[in-house]
């Protein structure tokens, strides 16, 4: 995660990538047990302990740059260290009194986390909103897999703090880690099969991350980006030149490239098919999708195809997208539809 190979979501990559490291030095007692070494000495474990507080912090950092790559740190994001600095003190005058202040360390500990995976999720969720405004394809990109690290991070958690509470100062058993080897295995294959999130392309990268910001702007103002007569020759337009050029057969279509198309701004797109179709991008663009998919649903020559060369040729890139898709807009899936149809 840290060298990323595969050059996508640079810096979001690398910071989840130090969320990783850091999370598994929790394991370090696990390891010096393993292989009976020595305990770690007072003052290296207070190091360690330091850093380990700040596992939850990288992780909503990591989520944050996922979002919005261009997102630049402020001072007012300094306070992300409040809780770290009244940790590392709780930690300074328990090693200096030499007394078990864990009674502290540990509702600090779980305070801490809980807030970060609470922002986290909400992050996610409003991120899973705004792909919608301006890409035609979301399975790929919408940060589910992150979301399911959420809650296998809470269930691991909840497992192993039965687990040390009944069988306290005893190394993690074998199913244990099992558990937290399948949940190794699921976070690379899915941090290694992803796709960039926004356009490669800077231009276009900053057109869509500043979508939601102008909408709710407008929305608060009420104002007009274009004049209502101008609005029906754009949306004829734009239909003309959705169906002419069939561009919805590129899975890889955004908003922003659509504007250049149209020879407008991404804004100004965004206004003519939320106000002009009372729809977003997504729907949009998967509402032409899907008709092209009826289309060759219903064309006998085409019998040799089957449901995912179907989604292919429609402009979707994965079955399940085009099935979730199908039934939302038609009430049926690819298959009833074609088995209905070739009945009447």
């Amino acid at each position: 995660m840290l060298s990323n190979p595969l050059k996508v979501n640079r810096k979001a990559n690398f910071i989840f990538g130090l969320f990783l490291f850091l999370w598994a030095t929790f394991f370090l007692d696990e390891i010096l047990v393993l292989i009976k070494a020595p305990s770690i000495k007072p003052i290296p474990a207070l190091i360690i302990a330091f850093f380990q507080f700040l596992t939850p912090i990288f992780f909503y950092l990591s989520i944050v740059f996922f979002t919005n790559p261009n997102y630049q740190l402020k001072k007012r994001d300094l306070i992300y260290l409040l809780l770290p600095c009244i940790y590392l003190g709780v930690l300074i005058v328990d090693f200096e009194n030499k007394s078990s202040l864990i009674i502290l360390l540990v509702p600090l500990l779980i305070i801490h986390a809980l807030i970060y995976t609470v922002l986290s999720y909400l992050k996610i969720r409003k991120h899973q909103r705004q792909i919608n405004l301006f890409s035609s394809n979301t399975s790929e990109i919408d940060l589910k897999w992150l979301n399911s690290i959420i809650w296998a991070i809470i269930f691991t958690s909840i497992t192993i703090a039965i687990f040390n509470s009944v069988y306290f100062g005893l190394p993690l058993n074998l199913y244990i880690n099992i558990i937290m080897l399948g949940i190794g295995l699921f976070i690379a294959y899915h941090a290694l099969s992803q796709k960039e999130i926004f356009p490669k392309n800077e231009k276009h990268r900053k057109e869509v991350i500043s979508i939601e910001k102008e909408e709710k702007k407008l929305d608060n103002i009420k104002r007009k980006v274009i004049e209502d007569e101008d609005l029906v020759l754009l949306k004829f337009k734009l239909n003309s030149l959705m169906m002419e050029k069939e561009l919805y057969l590129n899975n890889e279509i955004n908003l922003a490239s659509l504007s250049e198309e149209m020879n407008v701004t991404t804004h100004q797109l965004s206004y003519i098919i939320n106000q002009g179709f009372n729809q977003n991008f997504f729907q949009f663009i998967n509402t032409y999708r899907i008709q092209k998919a009826k289309e060759l649903l219903l064309d006998s020559s085409n019998d040799k195809l089957s449901i995912l060369g179907i989604a292919y040729e429609s402009g979707f890139n994965s079955k399940t997208t085009f099935n979730t898709t199908f039934k939302k807009i038609t009430n049926q899936t690819p298959s009833e539809y074609k088995k209905q149809r070739s009945t009447l």
